[in-house]
């Protein structure tokens, strides 16, 4: 059996997929790559990805379906996995691979006393054309190398984030917690992350800085023009995260667990509002308020923890004015963090 499955989830993306493809190639047999192809049409993406099957049959798959989005291609990966963890690349993003080298020998040092559920590196934001790349490191948070549950977690700075980009969960947990992504649908990213987080109880942080998260192309999801046109897309994820808070009973699970589940959910409040006063019209300010309300009903100790809280009041400042100063407050913390 494989120890980690790594899914490189491709859409037409023959510029960019090999730079992925070889940063993870040269671990070894330990690792299982998946290269899915989720229905490309417009290059050489499908047989690029057969060619690295052929000549790499022990350790790349590559995988063919119709397009179904991001979420789907996530999906199909999970379904293929054959390693113990799973972890996602996307194809436009790369790791360090001598980062990842050391993960595989720590996940296999893990099993001998039983493994742990979820796995933590650091992130940068690799923004084109900037001479800064922000590292977003938590030797501040977690113990390093260490074994360690929701409460010997320290204090989360707010600009910091536990992402697809730096998670290797335990493949079985995933397949445990029903994780399904909705097709076509972007942000999915948010869902990974979060929905699976009660069924963790064993966690392990290394301070690798292993992923590159490429932010420069001008059709990428997250530049901002592309985010405000898929707004509809972010309130969907969101909705689909504030069912999942809603859902859980944390009288039987670790306090801590639901402080920074909160914590995550908040940021993505904040994003998704953020958006929606950016476009300014009468209806994105509907939608608006309508997320928050549809926290309220449907999480409601949620909703008066996150409403009272910093972003809740920033988010939610009266008038023009009100929203003016929170679009400032964006600004300053995307110049500060990188990311967009």
């Amino acid at each position: 059996m494989k120890i980690l499955t790594v899914a490189i989830p491709c859409y037409n993306s023959e510029a960019y997929m090999e730079k992925c493809i070889r940063s993870i190639l040269p671990v070894g047999e330990e690792v299982e790559i998946l290269i899915v192809d989720d229905g490309s049409t417009k290059d050489r993406t499908p047989q690029i990805a057969d060619s690295y099957a052929a000549k790499y049959p022990t350790i790349i798959r590559a995988v063919h379906q119709e397009n179904g989005g991001h979420g789907e291609a996530v999906n199909a990966g999970l379904r293929n996995a054959s390693g113990l963890y799973y972890k996602v690349v996307d194809s436009d993003d790369w790791v360090n691979t001598k980062s990842l080298r050391r993960i595989v020998d720590k996940m296999k040092e893990l099993e001998k006393t039983g493994g742990v559920d979820m796995l933590l590196a650091n992130f940068i934001y690799d923004k084109a054309g900037a001479n800064h790349k922000k590292l977003m490191r938590f030797k501040n948070v977690f113990p390093v190398n260490e074994v360690f549950g929701w409460g010997q977690m320290r204090h989360m700075h707010e600009t910091q984030y536990i992402l697809m980009h730096n998670i290797f969960y335990r493949t079985q947990l995933l397949k445990d917690c029903g994780l399904q992504l909705p097709k076509h649908t972007f942000y999915v990213d948010n869902i990974f992350a979060f929905q699976p987080f009660p069924y963790v109880e064993k966690i392990c942080y290394m301070d690798e800085n292993l992923y590159h998260y490429f932010i420069g192309r001008d059709d990428q999801s997250v530049n901002e023009k592309v985010m405000i046109g898929r707004i509809d897309q972010q309130i969907r994820v969101n909705k689909i995260m504030i069912d999942v808070m809603g859902a859980q009973d944390f009288t039987k699970k670790d306090p801590h667990l639901k402080k920074y589940m909160r914590i995550y959910l908040s940021k993505i409040m904040t994003v998704t509002s953020i958006m929606l006063i950016l476009d300014g019209s009468g209806e994105a300010l509907a939608k608006k308020d309508d997320i928050w309300t549809y926290l309220k009903e449907h999480a409601p100790e949620d909703y008066k923890a996150l409403r009272g809280g910093l972003f809740g009041i920033a988010m939610n400042l009266p008038g023009r004015g009100g929203r003016k100063l929170a679009i400032g407050a964006y600004r300053a913390a995307r110049r500060f963090v990188g990311f967009n």
